[in-house]
Protein backbone atom coordinates (compact mmCIF):
# COMPACT_ATOMS: atom_id res chain seq x y z
CA UNK A 1 0.00 0.00 0.00
CA UNK A 2 1.43 3.36 -1.10
CA UNK A 3 0.02 6.58 0.37
CA UNK A 4 0.78 10.05 -1.02
CA UNK A 5 0.45 12.87 1.50
CA UNK A 6 0.11 16.55 0.60
CA UNK A 7 -0.70 19.44 2.90
CA UNK A 8 -1.57 23.13 3.01
CA UNK A 9 -2.03 23.99 -0.67
CA UNK A 10 -3.84 27.25 0.28
CA UNK A 11 -5.70 27.39 -3.03
CA UNK A 12 -7.10 30.74 -4.12
CA UNK A 13 -9.75 31.92 -6.56
CA UNK A 14 -8.81 31.28 -10.15
CA UNK A 15 -6.15 33.83 -11.16
CA UNK A 16 -5.40 35.08 -7.62
CA UNK A 17 -2.12 34.71 -5.74
CA UNK A 18 -1.46 33.49 -2.21
CA UNK A 19 -0.66 36.63 -0.17
CA UNK A 20 -0.59 38.44 -3.49
CA UNK A 21 2.85 36.93 -4.22
CA UNK A 22 2.78 33.16 -4.78
CA UNK A 23 0.80 31.13 -7.32
CA UNK A 24 -0.37 28.44 -4.92
CA UNK A 25 -2.87 27.13 -7.50
CA UNK A 26 -0.17 26.49 -10.07
CA UNK A 27 2.16 24.96 -7.48
CA UNK A 28 -0.48 22.45 -6.38
CA UNK A 29 -1.34 21.60 -9.97
CA UNK A 30 2.37 20.92 -10.53
CA UNK A 31 2.35 18.67 -7.47
CA UNK A 32 -0.59 16.72 -8.90
CA UNK A 33 1.20 16.32 -12.24
CA UNK A 34 4.19 14.97 -10.33
CA UNK A 35 1.90 12.60 -8.45
CA UNK A 36 0.33 11.37 -11.67
CA UNK A 37 3.77 10.49 -13.07
CA UNK A 38 4.89 8.40 -10.10
CA UNK A 39 5.62 4.74 -10.78
CA UNK A 40 4.17 2.84 -9.08
CA UNK A 41 1.12 4.98 -8.54
CA UNK A 42 0.01 5.57 -4.94
CA UNK A 43 -3.14 3.78 -3.86
CA UNK A 44 -4.64 6.76 -2.04
CA UNK A 45 -3.93 10.46 -1.53
CA UNK A 46 -4.19 12.37 1.75
CA UNK A 47 -4.38 16.15 2.12
CA UNK A 48 -4.06 17.29 5.73
CA UNK A 49 -5.86 20.62 5.72
CA UNK A 50 -5.80 24.25 4.61
CA UNK A 51 -7.10 23.25 1.22
CA UNK A 52 -8.02 26.88 0.51
CA UNK A 53 -6.82 30.15 1.97
CA UNK A 54 -9.89 32.26 2.83
CA UNK A 55 -12.67 29.68 2.95
CA UNK A 56 -14.75 31.30 0.20
CA UNK A 57 -17.16 29.70 -2.24
CA UNK A 58 -14.99 30.82 -5.17
CA UNK A 59 -11.88 29.22 -3.67
CA UNK A 60 -13.68 25.93 -3.11
CA UNK A 61 -15.09 26.00 -6.62
CA UNK A 62 -11.54 26.28 -7.96
CA UNK A 63 -10.22 23.70 -5.48
CA UNK A 64 -12.80 21.14 -6.63
CA UNK A 65 -11.62 21.52 -10.24
CA UNK A 66 -7.97 21.11 -9.25
CA UNK A 67 -8.55 18.18 -6.88
CA UNK A 68 -10.53 16.40 -9.58
CA UNK A 69 -7.21 15.87 -11.40
CA UNK A 70 -6.15 13.41 -8.67
CA UNK A 71 -6.87 9.89 -9.92
CA UNK A 72 -6.75 8.07 -6.60
CA UNK A 73 -9.29 7.97 -3.79
CA UNK A 74 -8.84 11.24 -1.92
CA UNK A 75 -9.04 11.67 1.85
CA UNK A 76 -9.01 15.26 3.09
CA UNK A 77 -9.63 17.15 6.31
CA UNK A 78 -10.13 20.87 6.91
CA UNK A 79 -7.55 23.17 8.44
CA UNK A 80 -7.84 26.51 10.17
CA UNK A 81 -8.08 28.38 6.84
CA UNK A 82 -10.97 26.22 5.66
CA UNK A 83 -14.67 26.79 6.18
CA UNK A 84 -15.95 23.48 7.47
CA UNK A 85 -19.47 23.76 6.09
CA UNK A 86 -18.57 24.97 2.58
CA UNK A 87 -15.79 22.35 2.55
CA UNK A 88 -18.32 19.63 3.37
CA UNK A 89 -20.58 20.55 0.45
CA UNK A 90 -18.09 21.56 -2.22
CA UNK A 91 -15.11 19.22 -2.12
CA UNK A 92 -14.84 15.70 -3.53
CA UNK A 93 -13.62 13.13 -1.05
CA UNK A 94 -13.85 9.40 -0.50
CA UNK A 95 -14.94 9.59 3.13
CA UNK A 96 -18.44 10.70 4.03
CA UNK A 97 -18.36 12.62 7.32
CA UNK A 98 -21.25 13.51 9.58
CA UNK A 99 -23.82 15.95 8.18
CA UNK A 100 -22.65 18.68 10.56
CA UNK A 101 -19.95 19.40 13.11
CA UNK A 102 -16.39 18.03 13.02
CA UNK A 103 -15.21 16.38 9.81
CA UNK A 104 -14.11 13.10 11.41
CA UNK A 105 -13.97 9.98 9.25
CA UNK A 106 -12.76 6.37 9.38
CA UNK A 107 -11.80 4.61 6.14
CA UNK A 108 -10.66 1.01 6.13
CA UNK A 109 -11.56 -0.29 2.66
CA UNK A 110 -8.64 1.11 0.66
CA UNK A 111 -5.84 -1.19 1.73
CA UNK A 112 -4.06 -2.71 4.69
CA UNK A 113 -3.76 0.56 6.61
CA UNK A 114 -6.86 2.18 8.09
CA UNK A 115 -7.08 5.99 7.88
CA UNK A 116 -8.75 8.04 10.62
CA UNK A 117 -9.41 11.71 9.86
CA UNK A 118 -9.48 13.67 13.13
CA UNK A 119 -10.86 17.20 12.73
CA UNK A 120 -9.47 19.26 15.63
CA UNK A 121 -10.11 22.66 14.02
CA UNK A 122 -11.93 25.31 16.04
CA UNK A 123 -14.26 27.36 13.78
CA UNK A 124 -13.19 31.00 13.70
CA UNK A 125 -9.80 30.31 15.33
CA UNK A 126 -6.38 29.18 14.12
CA UNK A 127 -5.51 26.72 16.88
CA UNK A 128 -6.87 23.20 17.22
CA UNK A 129 -8.20 21.45 20.30
CA UNK A 130 -8.52 17.89 21.58
CA UNK A 131 -11.85 18.47 23.27
CA UNK A 132 -14.06 15.81 24.88
CA UNK A 133 -15.91 15.07 21.64
CA UNK A 134 -12.69 14.57 19.66
CA UNK A 135 -11.25 12.30 22.36
CA UNK A 136 -14.43 10.22 22.52
CA UNK A 137 -14.63 9.83 18.74
CA UNK A 138 -10.99 8.80 18.42
CA UNK A 139 -11.13 6.33 21.31
CA UNK A 140 -14.27 4.72 19.90
CA UNK A 141 -12.85 4.52 16.37
CA UNK A 142 -9.54 3.01 17.46
CA UNK A 143 -11.32 0.48 19.67
CA UNK A 144 -13.28 -0.83 16.66
CA UNK A 145 -10.11 -2.36 15.15
CA UNK A 146 -7.45 -2.10 17.86
CA UNK A 147 -4.89 -4.32 16.11
CA UNK A 148 -5.30 -2.91 12.60
CA UNK A 149 -2.41 -0.76 11.27
CA UNK A 150 -3.76 2.78 11.44
CA UNK A 151 -2.88 6.33 10.46
CA UNK A 152 -4.44 9.25 12.33
CA UNK A 153 -4.54 12.40 10.18
CA UNK A 154 -5.14 15.83 11.70
CA UNK A 155 -4.25 19.42 10.81
CA UNK A 156 -2.62 21.21 13.75
CA UNK A 157 0.12 19.14 15.42
CA UNK A 158 -0.33 18.59 19.17
CA UNK A 159 3.34 19.32 19.92
CA UNK A 160 5.67 22.31 19.94
CA UNK A 161 7.78 22.78 16.81
CA UNK A 162 10.11 25.34 18.40
CA UNK A 163 8.87 28.00 15.95
CA UNK A 164 7.15 30.25 18.47
CA UNK A 165 4.87 32.16 16.12
CA UNK A 166 3.23 29.01 14.73
CA UNK A 167 3.25 27.11 18.03
CA UNK A 168 0.69 29.59 19.36
CA UNK A 169 -1.72 27.89 16.96
CA UNK A 170 -0.93 24.25 17.75
CA UNK A 171 -3.53 21.67 18.77
CA UNK A 172 -4.19 22.33 22.45
CA UNK A 173 -4.50 19.55 25.05
CA UNK A 174 -2.21 17.29 23.06
CA UNK A 175 -1.55 15.28 26.19
CA UNK A 176 -5.10 13.90 25.92
CA UNK A 177 -4.36 12.65 22.41
CA UNK A 178 -1.07 11.17 23.56
CA UNK A 179 -2.75 9.15 26.31
CA UNK A 180 -5.25 7.69 23.83
CA UNK A 181 -2.59 6.78 21.26
CA UNK A 182 -0.48 5.07 23.93
CA UNK A 183 -3.28 2.53 24.37
CA UNK A 184 -3.23 1.56 20.68
CA UNK A 185 0.25 0.46 19.55
CA UNK A 186 -1.10 -0.40 16.08
CA UNK A 187 -1.20 3.34 15.27
CA UNK A 188 1.67 3.63 12.79
CA UNK A 189 1.65 7.41 12.31
CA UNK A 190 0.03 10.64 13.37
CA UNK A 191 0.13 12.82 10.25
CA UNK A 192 -0.32 16.58 10.44
CA UNK A 193 0.05 19.72 8.35
CA UNK A 194 -0.11 23.37 9.45
CA UNK A 195 3.64 23.88 10.05
CA UNK A 196 4.48 24.16 6.31
CA UNK A 197 7.60 22.14 7.07
CA UNK A 198 8.59 18.51 7.59
CA UNK A 199 9.29 17.54 11.17
CA UNK A 200 8.98 14.35 13.19
CA UNK A 201 9.17 13.15 16.78
CA UNK A 202 8.02 10.29 18.95
CA UNK A 203 4.59 10.85 20.43
CA UNK A 204 2.30 8.43 22.22
CA UNK A 205 4.56 5.48 21.42
CA UNK A 206 4.43 6.13 17.67
CA UNK A 207 5.80 8.67 15.16
CA UNK A 208 4.21 12.06 14.59
CA UNK A 209 5.05 13.81 11.31
CA UNK A 210 4.11 17.04 9.61
CA UNK A 211 3.98 17.25 5.82
CA UNK A 212 5.49 20.27 4.06
CA UNK A 213 3.23 22.65 2.20
CA UNK A 214 3.00 22.60 -1.58
CA UNK A 215 3.30 26.40 -1.46
CA UNK A 216 5.50 28.43 0.93
CA UNK A 217 7.59 27.09 3.82
CA UNK A 218 7.35 28.74 7.22
CA UNK A 219 10.79 30.02 8.18
CA UNK A 220 12.73 27.74 10.52
CA UNK A 221 13.41 30.38 13.17
CA UNK A 222 13.91 28.79 16.57
CA UNK A 223 14.68 31.92 18.59
CA UNK A 224 12.23 32.77 21.36
CA UNK A 225 11.48 36.20 19.89
CA UNK A 226 11.81 35.31 16.21
CA UNK A 227 9.89 37.40 13.70
CA UNK A 228 7.36 35.49 11.55
CA UNK A 229 8.48 34.74 8.01
CA UNK A 230 8.16 32.35 5.09
CA UNK A 231 10.31 31.24 2.17
CA UNK A 232 9.51 29.91 -1.28
CA UNK A 233 11.35 26.62 -0.92
CA UNK A 234 10.92 23.62 -3.25
CA UNK A 235 7.49 22.13 -2.50
CA UNK A 236 7.43 18.57 -1.23
CA UNK A 237 5.19 15.67 -0.26
CA UNK A 238 5.43 12.61 1.94
CA UNK A 239 5.14 9.12 0.52
CA UNK A 240 4.21 6.43 3.04
CA UNK A 241 4.82 2.82 2.04
CA UNK A 242 3.22 0.01 4.01
CA UNK A 243 5.54 -2.98 4.17
CA UNK A 244 3.82 -6.11 5.55
CA UNK A 245 5.82 -7.50 8.42
CA UNK A 246 7.93 -4.35 8.70
CA UNK A 247 5.56 -1.41 9.14
CA UNK A 248 5.24 2.00 7.53
CA UNK A 249 8.22 3.61 5.79
CA UNK A 250 8.07 7.34 4.97
CA UNK A 251 9.93 9.21 2.22
CA UNK A 252 10.22 12.99 1.97
CA UNK A 253 9.85 13.72 -1.76
CA UNK A 254 10.78 17.13 -3.27
CA UNK A 255 8.46 18.14 -6.11
CA UNK A 256 9.99 19.59 -9.27
CA UNK A 257 12.48 18.99 -12.07
CA UNK A 258 16.04 18.43 -10.89
CA UNK A 259 19.29 17.49 -12.71
CA UNK A 260 19.49 13.73 -13.29
CA UNK A 261 19.22 10.85 -13.27
CA UNK A 262 23.01 10.60 -13.09
CA UNK A 263 24.81 7.29 -13.84
CA UNK A 264 25.94 6.56 -10.26
CA UNK A 265 24.53 6.04 -6.79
Amino acid sequence: MLIAHFSDPHLRDRGKLYHGLVNSNSMFESAIRYLNNLDPQPDIVLVSGDIVDHGTEAEYENAAVILDKIRQPLLIIPGNHDDREIFRVRLPHHAIPAASGPFHFAVGDLGAVRILGLDVTVPGAHHGEMDDAACDWLETSLAEEPERPTIVMMHQPPVLSGISYIDTYRCLHGERLEQIILRYPAVERILCGHIHRFMQRRFGGTLLMTAPSTTTAIALRLGANAEPGSFIEPPAMLLHQWQPGSGLLTHLVPIGSFPGPLPFF
